[in-house]
C-alpha cells in the first residue's frame, strides 16, 4: 500500500505537533546541546586545530539531526 505524498506530509505534521514522550525530549535536549557545542567550535574566535573544527561540524550535524528525529516520535 503505497501512500500518497501529501498523506506524508500531514503524518509528518500531525507527528510534529504531537507530544513527545520524556525520553525522547531528553535525547531531543542532549542532540540540542551537542548542536550548540558544536557551532561554538566551528565559530571560535581563537585558533583551533582543525581537528577540532571538524568534529566541531559533525556534532552540528548529528545533533540536530537527533533533535529533529527526537522531535517526530510521539507517544
Amino acid at each position: 500500500m503505497q501512500s500518497s505524498p501529501q498523506n506524508t506530509d500531514m503524518e509528518l505534521k500531525e507527528r510534529w505537533q504531537s507530544k513527545t514522550p520524556n525520553f525522547w525530549k531528553k535525547v531531543q535536549k542532549i542532540g540540542i546541546a551537542c548542536g550548540v557545542i558544536g557551532g561554538v567550535l566551528v565559530s571560535a574566535p581563537v585558533t583551533l586545530p582543525a581537528a577540532l573544527i571538524t568534529v566541531g561540524g559533525y556534532m552540528i550535524a548529528v545533533g540536530s539531526v537527533t533533535a529533529a528525529l527526537s522531535q517526530l516520535t510521539k507517544e
